[in-house]
C-alpha cells in the first residue's frame, strides 16, 4: 500500500467517489469503506493545515492503513528518514482517557520503525487536536506545531508501508521473555482479543461453577500469550495456577518468583505435581504433551475445587493422523462440554515459511506457491558430508535445532549452534536449520511419516522445530532421496 495525496483526495464529496480514488492511488487490493464522518473529519484536517501551509497540496500520508497479521490500524501516518508523524481522527463522543490509550498503543507498534514520533488526534466534532507527550500525558495541541512538524519532514517514504514493519515483533513468550510480558510491552491482536472476551464471558456466565475451554492454532498464533494474559486478568479477582507440559522449567520458575499472583508449576515427564492449594481456575500450556493420566488428574483437581480449566494447544491437522493420534488435542476436545476456539493468524511466521512447512508435513495438500526463497535444501550421503553442510549453515546464523530423541548424537554439532526440540519450544530465532535422515518416509497420502521411530514423535519434533523460525529455513537431507525428490517437488511449486 502506498502513501496518498490526501489534500486530493478530499476535493471530491462522498465517501463512495472519496474510497474510489483512495484505492487508485493507495493501489490497495479492495475499496476501502469510508464512512461519512471520516470524509468531512479528513477535509477539515486538510483545510486547517491547508490556511497554515499551502504545500500542504503536495503532502502525501498512508491512510487508513491496517497491519494485516494484527488487525492494528492507523488513521494516518506520514515517514521521513528521521521522523513519523501519526494523526488519529476522531468524530466526537470518545475520552480523552480512550485518545490517550490509542496514542500509546500506536507508539508501541511504530517503535520499532526506529525514528522520532509525533502522536495527534483531531476531533473534527469539536475542532479540536491533542498530542501525547513524551510522557505519556495527552495535551492540547495547535495546528501550528502539527504544520511545523510536517515541513520539517523531508523526502517522505512512498513505498510499500508494509515493508516497514517487523510484525514478529510484537509477538511475545512469556516464557521466554518473562520481563516483557511483566511490564505488559505487548499488546493482543484483534483476534487473540475477541477470543479473550468470549472466554471471559463463558468464565462470568458459569457463575462459579465449572467451564472447560481451549483455543488452539499453529505455531506462531500466540497461544500462549493469550493463555498468560487471561491468567493475569482472572487472578485479579481470584487464585489461578498455570500448569506447563513444556520443556521450560527454568523460565518457569522466573515467572514463579516473580509474580507473585499466579502459581506456576512445571509437569516434568508429563506428571501432574502435588497441588495442596485450592483455585478457581486451572490454566493448562502445551496441552497437546497431556497424556490420559494427567488429564484425568487434572479433572480430579478440578472437581475437588470446583475451578475451571482453561487449555492451549497445538491441533497439528496438517500430520498423518497415524502421528497425531498420539497428542493430548483429541483427548482434550473429546472433554463433556468442552467449548474451543481457533486462532488463525500467524504472526511469527512468514507466509512462505508457513507455506514450505505445511506441505513438507503433506506433500498433496495443495496451495503451492511459485517459490520459496526463504526455504533451502541440501543433500548429503553421511554425516561427514552433513557435517560439512551445517557449518555453511552455522557461518550464516543458522541455529540447528537436533531431535534430542533420535538414536545417535552427530559429533559434528557446534553446542553454541544447536539447541533441543524440546528446550526450542516457545522460543524463535530468525534462521533454522534442521536435518531429515533415513527413518522418514512420505506415506501413500503423500504425508511425511516416520514409522521406525517411537510414536513418530520425530515428525512432530521436525515440525514443531521448523516453527520456530521467523525467516528462514533450510534442510539436511541425508541419505534420504525418497524425501529430496519431494521437497525438490514442493520447492518447484
Amino acid at each position: 500500500m502506498k502513501a496518498v495525496n490526501i489534500y486530493a483526495l478530499t476535493r471530491i464529496e462522498g465517501s463512495e467517489r472519496q474510497a474510489k480514488l483512495e484505492r487508485q492511488m493507495s493501489g490497495r487490493s479492495k475499496l476501502l469503506k469510508i464512512k461519512e464522518w471520516e470524509t468531512e473529519g479528513l477535509r477539515m484536517l486538510v483545510e486547517r493545515l491547508y490556511e497554515r501551509n499551502r504545500n500542504v497540496s503536495d503532502y502525501r500520508f498512508f491512510y487508513s492503513f491496517v497491519m494485516p497479521k494484527l488487525g492494528k490500524e492507523f488513521d494516518l501516518i506520514r515517514v521521513d528518514e528521521d521522523s513519523i508523524v501519526n494523526i488519529e481522527l476522531k468524530s466526537g463522543n470518545v475520552s480523552d482517557e480512550a485518545i490517550r490509550r490509542q496514542l500509546q498503543q500506536n507508539r508501541y507498534y511504530l517503535a520499532t520503525i526506529g525514528r522520532s514520533i509525533s502522536f495527534y488526534t483531531y476531533v473534527s466534532d469539536e475542532d479540536r487536536l491533542l498530542r501525547l507527550s513524551n510522557s505519556g500525558r495527552l495535551m492540547e495541541a495547535n495546528f501550528d506545531e502539527l504544520s511545523e512538524a510536517l515541513a520539517k519532514q523531508k523526502e517522505c517514504y512512498e513505498g510499500d508501508i508494509e515493508e516497514l514493519f517487523k510484525e514478529d515483533e510484537y509477538l511475545i513468550s512469556p516464557l521466554t521473555d518473562p520481563g516483557r510480558f511483566l511490564r505488559r510491552e505487548y499488546f493482543l491482536t484483534f483476534q487473540q482479543r475477541d477470543i479473550e472476551k468470549q472466554v471471559l464471558l463463558e468464565v462470568k456466565e458459569a457463575k462459579g461453577g465449572i467451564c472447560i475451554q481451549g483455543f488452539t492454532g499453529l505455531p506462531g498464533t500466540g497461544k500462549t500469550l493469550l493463555l498468560y494474559d487471561l491468567a493475569m486478568q482472572l487472578s485479579g479477582s481470584a487464585p489461578v495456577c498455570v500448569l506447563h507440559f513444556g520443556a521450560h522449567e527454568k523460565e518457569l520458575e522466573q515467572l514463579d518468583e516473580r509474580l507473585k499472583r499466579i502459581d506456576f508449576y512445571y509437569c516434568d515427564n508429563g506428571m501432574v505435581p502435588e497441588i495442596g492449594k485450592d483455585y478457581k481456575m486451572i490454566f493448562i500450556d502445551e496441552g497437546h504433551k497431556i497424556g490420559r493420566n494427567a488429564l484425568d488428574a487434572i479433572l480430579e483437581l478440578s472437581e475437588r475445587m470446583k475451578a475451571g480449566i482453561i487449555i492451549s494447544y497445538d491441533r497439528e491437522d496438517m500430520m498423518s493422523k497415524e502421528v497425531i493420534k498420539y497428542t493430548g488435542a483429541e483427548l482434550i476436545e473429546q472433554l463433556p462440554g468442552f467449548k474451543g476456539y481457533k486462532l488463525t493468524n500467524r504472526i511469527r511466521l512468514n507466509s512462505e515459511v508457513s507455506s514450505f512447512i505445511s506441505l513438507l508435513m503433506h506433500v498433496n495438500a495443495g496451495g503451492h506457491r511459485r517459490s520459496y526463497p526463504s526455504a533451502t535444501v541440501v543433500y548429503a550421503k553421511n554425516n561427514e558430508e552433513a557435517a560439512a553442510m551445517f557449518k555453511l549453515f552455522a557461518e550464516k546464523g543458522y541455529v540447528y535445532i537436533r531431535d534430542e530423541y533420535a538414536e545417535g548424537k552427530e559429533e559434528w554439532q557446534h553446542p553454541e549452534m544447536t539447541i533441543g526440540t524440546s528446550a526450542a519450544s516457545c522460543r524463535e530465532f530468525d534462521k533454522v536449520v534442521m536435518m531429515i535422515d533415513e527413518r522418514f518416509e512420505y506415506d501413500e497420502d503423500g504425508y511425511l511419516r516416520c514409522p521406525a521411530s517411537d510414536n513418530e514423535a520425530a515428525v512432530r519434533n521436525l515440525y514443531h522445530g521448523l516453527s520456530r523460525a521467523k525467516k528462514k529455513v533450510a534442510l539436511i537431507i541425508r541419505g534420504n532421496m525418497q524425501v529430496l525428490d519431494a521437497v525438490l517437488y514442493i520447492l518447484q511449486g
